[in-house]
């Protein structure tokens, strides 16, 4: 999974921080239904969400929206 390697490579990070940033990672692959861990898409979902964790954003809700816009999504409310 590309989201782990690139944690395990930067090495700064809490285990609460890991936590908020590897479920955000989850949730946006879930939001663009990819599946495919293989797929390159995927490897860009991971450095997106890691430039803007080592940029300082560490809120899964902030982390996951700020990905899904650089996609081209928006979150959607749970009904």
């Amino acid at each position: 999974m590309p989201i782990y390697r690139l944690i395990q490579r930067e090495g700064v990070f809490t285990p609460e921080e890991i936590t908020a940033i590897s479920e955000a990672f989850e949730t946006v692959l879930r939001e663009l239904g990819l599946v495919n861990r293989s797929d390159p898409l995927v490897e860009s979902v991971a450095a997106q969400t890691m430039e803007l964790a080592k940029a300082g954003e560490r809120d899964h809700d902030r982390l996951l929206a700020q990905v899904l816009a650089i996609f081209g999504q928006s979150t959607r409310k749970a009904g």
